[in-house]
């Protein structure tokens, strides 16, 4: 058998890319086997939202020709979209294919070890207007499965290259997405992700639907799901609607991760962020309030170009107002090709990493505050994996539905089904728990390799 070898930079969504990319040399008989192995073929999945991961994307496109000089080296992701030029000067690199038209990699590779020609298979992204059907029944490692909704972004923020690198905004048909949320439910899985690269946009550019009905239909149409998780929403996506929907929802969890970047609205205007501090606080004020103990998790950048003491002061001040179960904090980064970069004003590192730990700071006291509340109480949990700190202490790690990562005493077969647990210690990153009982019996298939 021909073996194919995958190694993916960055975010969820290549990580998706992947296993269905994965899913296209699985029909053509392909063999899997590990990136660190001798490979017939090995796809580069990479990532191009900062400087550095153009860096690292081309280290292990490197290590890949170094492993088998006569191997098929394949790259594509966000990097081979923005730059496919530089990646053929890349000695070794056979095959280049963007943020599209992936399924053709496989005539590419034919046509490769026809011609021994390297391969430029990069089209305009921007022309682009179709969702790329790319189905995942299931996962080779994941308890919780990852649904593709969406493709693409329409804001242009002034720090982002991901529009050049994705194209515009398209939606995936719900029929699609209910079909596949159904498939990876018979597979096993419990929770679906809803993931995009800008999820919650899903229906902008669709007539008469939009994410609140995808959110209904899921729920009343996938039988035996059980845990919907919205991975990203935008504060002004957060509608009246999607609102009630989430108020009256079994199976929306608790938790949404709604992106700040900056609480200053000056800066905010110089990221082209479309909305102001007072809007996003009255959207979770109104979100809070129709879900108690919700959690809301966020991003920031700090040390954006130009950020004043008092424009930082204006965002620790904001997080402080809010109240966040978790913060993802960022220094910036100059992405070439990006309005920003070019911007005068830049932060010198040493300021960057001093806001950074000052952020973190305020973020891991938030994440104690809100898990705090949950001491005591049984929540429900989907055990993972083991407890990555100590593998052999009998002791399993996974997420509420509210995303406390939660360690507890379990066992095999209870991975990737649904326990209750006690918390008894609340802390952060972990919580400790104790088991209470497996909610459902019925045998639940773990996602398998190959």
């Amino acid at each position: 058998m021909t073996t194919v070898a995958f190694h993916t930079l960055g975010c969820k969504v290549n990580h998706y890319e992947t296993e269905a990319i994965w899913q296209f040399f699985k029909e053509h008989d392909y063999e899997r086997v590990d990136f660190n192995q001798h490979s017939d073929v090995y796809v580069i999945n990479t990532c191009t939202v900062t400087n550095t991961g153009d860096r690292k994307s081309r280290q292990v496109i490197r290590r890949a020709v170094r492993k088998n000089p006569e191997a098929v080296i394949c790259v594509t992701g966000c990097y081979a979209q923005t730059s496919p030029d530089e990646i053929m000067e890349i000695p070794g690199v056979d095959i280049v294919v963007g943020t599209q038209e992936r399924r053709k990699m496989l005539e590419y590779i034919e046509q490769y070890k026809k011609d021994r020609e390297p391969i430029n298979g990069v089209k305009n992204i921007m022309k682009t207007r179709v969702f790329e059907e790319m189905d995942v029944p299931q996962f080779t490692d994941r308890t919780r499965a990852s649904l593709k909704i969406q493709e693409g972004c329409n804001n242009f923020c002034t720090f982002c290259i991901i529009p050049w690198a994705r194209g515009l905004m398209r939606s995936r048909p719900p029929e699609d997405v209910v079909k596949q949320a159904q498939q990876l439910v018979d597979a096993g899985y419990k929770e679906i992700v809803l993931t995009g690269i800008h999820t919650g946009g899903y229906g902008e550019d669709l007539k008469d639907y939009n994410l609140a009905q995808l959110l209904r239909d899921l729920e009343s149409q996938v039988h035996g799901l059980k845990r919907i998780r919205i991975s990203s929403i935008e504060a002004s996506q957060i509608t009246d609607e999607v609102i009630e929907v989430l108020d009256q929802s079994e199976k929306v969890v608790r938790h949404l991760h709604i992106p700040l970047q900056s609480g200053s609205d000056t800066v905010l205007k110089r990221m082209r962020r479309k909305y102001t501090m007072e809007f996003y606080m009255s959207r979770v004020k109104k979100v809070k309030q129709a879900l108690p103990g919700l959690a809301i998790t966020s991003d920031v950048i700090v040390g954006f170009p130009g950020e004043t003491e008092e424009e930082f002061m204006e965002t620790y001040r904001s997080i402080q107002e809010i109240g966040f179960s978790e913060l993802h904090v960022f220094p910036y980064s100059q992405r070439t090709g990006t309005p920003a970069a070019r911007m005068k004003d830049q932060i010198d590192d040493e300021t960057k990493h001093e806001r950074v730990r000052k952020l973190i700071e305020l973020s891991n006291q938030q994440a104690k505050e809100y898990a705090s509340r949950y001491e005591d109480e049984v929540l429900e949990v989907i055990p993972e994996e083991r407890y990555k700190k100590d593998p052999n202490s009998g002791l399993y790690e996974g997420y509420t539905d509210n995303y406390l990562k939660v360690v507890f005493p379990a066992t095999e077969d209870m991975v990737g089904k649904i326990v209750r647990v006690k918390i008894t210690k609340a802390g952060y990153p972990y919580n400790e728990a104790e088991f209470v009982r497996v909610m459902d019996n019925a045998p639940t298939k773990q996602a398998v390799n190959q």
